[in-house]
């Protein structure tokens, strides 16, 4: 149960998520970008706040911005990658797997809805909402996107979550009350950046079918 509390810590408070990129660096910026993009089992992992914690982090001297972009942009480009070629290996027949303590089935099918009210696009929008983010590659893959259009779609989308978030994280931790409040100012920017995305979904549900 401790070894719990304190996964809990370092994944989900800023506090614990700074502790953790302090003490171990890129190492474990890529590993948990590669993972949450990359592996079904990383739904639950915390991106945007990692993401925001490390450009503040590389605000006050400890992290070098570009190197940080360089890094977790790769980091999510093959983790989607990876993503994409677990579905189109596993084709429609993941959709019947069971679930298990790190998969969740009713999260690929939401993905899956989102994919078709939105397609292609969706590799982009996904990677400002969480757990969509994780399982939009493998429905791109299990419909047989062509590979050449997913690549655009994903190298967009990888290279702009990672600069918008890290640059936020970077320009707003100079301000006196986000150093105070970092907790509510990461919060706040999640629901910012995923609030956009929320309102286009709740649009085209209420948009009739079409005949």
């Amino acid at each position: 149960m401790e070894w719990i509390l304190k996964l809990k810590f370092y994944l989900f408070t800023p506090e614990g998520l700074q502790q953790m990129i302090l003490a171990w660096g890129y190492l474990v910026l890529i590993g948990i970008v590669f993972a949450e993009t990359g592996l079904l089992v990383g739904f639950f992992l915390p991106g945007d706040s990692l993401l925001f914690v490390s450009g503040f982090l590389a605000g006050l001297g400890h992290l070098n911005l570009l190197w940080l972009n360089v890094t977790l942009s790769l980091a999510a480009i093959v983790g989607d990658t990876v993503g994409y070629w677990i579905g189109a290996r596993a084709g429609v027949a993941i959709y019947g797997r069971e679930d298990t303590r790190f998969f969740k089935k009713r999260h690929l099918l939401r993905t899956k809805e989102f994919y078709e009210r939105h397609g292609g696009k969706t590799i982009v929008l996904a990677r400002f909402v969480p757990i969509v983010r994780t399982f939009a590659p493998v429905v791109a893959g299990v419909a047989q996107m062509k590979y050449r259009r997913f690549l655009s779609f994903n190298i967009f989308g990888g290279i702009g979550w990672v600069l918008v978030m890290t640059s936020l994280g970077y320009h707003l931790g100079s301000i006196p009350w986000v150093q105070r409040n970092l907790e509510k100012a990461v919060l706040m920017v999640i629901v910012l950046s995923v609030l956009p995305i929320v309102i286009e979904y709740w649009k085209s549900r209420r948009r009739p079918a079409g005949p």
